[in-house]
């Protein structure tokens, strides 16, 4: 069961530069949808990289349930999905076959994997190009890859930085209507966005973060 995920005292900064985010105590509950907004600067894709475990805090702890993600984060990834601002995904690799190790990797696969991994890719729209090696793929089809990546193997919470870029109108609402179900079948969501009107449409709460001090 989704779990919420509990900021204690949080504190980053880079080496002697000034917090990037500083002593910062949030709960973000399952079933609900939170937007990180704020300048550039204001620490949101350091927060996600927090969350997604790619960095780790200068001070304080995350805690997924009673988790604590950066002592056990193999553990804890297993319930996440994530949707980068720059993806870097293999490009080596087809959609399809990247999907098929996500499942394969949580240790998920069924007969009917390869079903389930049709319909993800038919939810986020993309095409009989899903066969194509992601290293042709257009910005779009790369978001599009990445929402359904994110999504393939049924994690619990989503992290999400800038998930809307690079998606055309249509692929915009498909790809909001996959988190709205997320959220309402229980899942927990934070993303960052610069896309207003789909933030405000979406979320149930909205997070502005300040710029962090200039001081050292």
């Amino acid at each position: 069961m989704p779990e919420p995920l509990i900021l204690d005292g949080l504190s980053k900064r880079y080496a002697q530069g000034p917090f990037v985010i500083e002593n910062v105590n949030w709960t973000f509950a399952p079933g609900t949808v939170t937007g990180l907004v704020g300048p550039n600067g204001s620490g949101k894709t350091t927060l996600l990289r927090l969350l997604s475990v790619v960095a780790y805090p200068t001070a304080g702890t995350i805690r997924y349930g009673n988790l604590d993600i950066h002592a056990a984060p193999y553990q804890y990834l297993q319930h996440v999905g994530l949707v980068y601002a720059e993806p870097g995904l293999p490009q080596h690799l087809t959609a399809v076959e990247l999907l098929q190790w996500i499942v394969r990797e949580r240790g998920q696969w069924t007969d009917t994997s390869p079903a389930h991994i049709d319909h993800m890719l038919d939810q986020v729209l993309l095409d009989e190009r899903r066969h194509n090696l992601i290293g042709t793929y257009s910005s779009g089809m790369l978001q599009k890859t990445q929402f359904a990546a994110a999504l393939v193997a049924k994690p619990h919470l989503l992290l999400m930085d800038e998930p809307f870029r690079g998606l055309d109108t249509e692929s915009g609402e498909a790809a909001t209507g996959l988190v709205t179900n997320f959220r309402d079948e229980g899942g927990l969501v934070l993303l960052a966005s610069h896309a207003a009107p789909l933030v405000e449409a979406l979320c149930d709460a909205v997070i502005t973060l300040p710029m962090p001090s200039a001081g050292p």
